[in-house]
């Protein structure tokens, strides 16, 4: 059993996976005081059964918890929300999005990362697919390699606000986490 382990372990070292069970491997490809630009929470809801003038609210408050809980956690890390806004809407940066917002296209949230002076950027949206089942996904990308670190998705089911808010702090924190290592992704909350 020992010997199997090892040698999968080896595997997974040798082709630069990533485990399942927890830390990753891999070295920190940024320093863990980088700056970090989050875009605000886009929403997603043309595939729902019912959409309501309502639905912005939950991308906006996801917005808000997403920006606040950054702060807690990175302060002076994180990029001014206003320069990232003025940054994605630059003509530079609207000709890289090709009509779409700058915060749902990796290529434009890159560039405004690198205006901003930001190591990393935050992308997330929030999808509807009832009035009971949200969907949040978000993305932490390296803005020099433009490599996705973090791929998050979480189906949010019950009481909308709530959800959003809870699994948007817990996005956040994951966020914080990785960019406090480096890079470097876990599973696990550190002690």
């Amino acid at each position: 059993m020992r010997l199997r382990f090892l040698l999968a372990y080896m595997v997974l070292v040798g082709v630069g996976l990533r485990p399942v069970w927890g830390q990753s491997i891999g070295s920190p490809l940024e320093s863990p005081a980088a700056r970090l630009a989050a875009f605000e929470v886009a929403l997603y809801n043309a595939q729902a059964n019912v959409q309501e003038p309502t639905d912005a609210d939950k991308a906006a408050l996801a917005t808000r918890v997403l920006h606040a809980t950054l702060a807690k956690l990175l302060s002076a890390q994180l990029a001014d929300s206003s320069a990232v806004r003025a940054a994605a809407k630059s003509d530079s940066a609207l000709a890289l999005s090709g009509g779409q917002t700058c915060n749902v296209v990796v290529a434009c949230a890159r560039a405004v990362g690198r205006a901003v002076g930001a190591r990393w950027v935050v992308l997330a949206k929030v999808s509807k697919t009832s009035n009971l089942i949200w969907l949040l996904t978000g993305q932490l990308v390296h803005v020099s390699s433009g490599t996705i670190i973090l791929d998050d998705s979480t189906e949010l089911k019950g009481e909308p606000d709530a959800m959003v808010r809870a699994g948007t702090r817990i996005f956040a924190e994951r966020v914080a986490r990785t960019v406090r290592a480096g890079g470097v992704t876990t599973n696990f909350p550190t002690p």
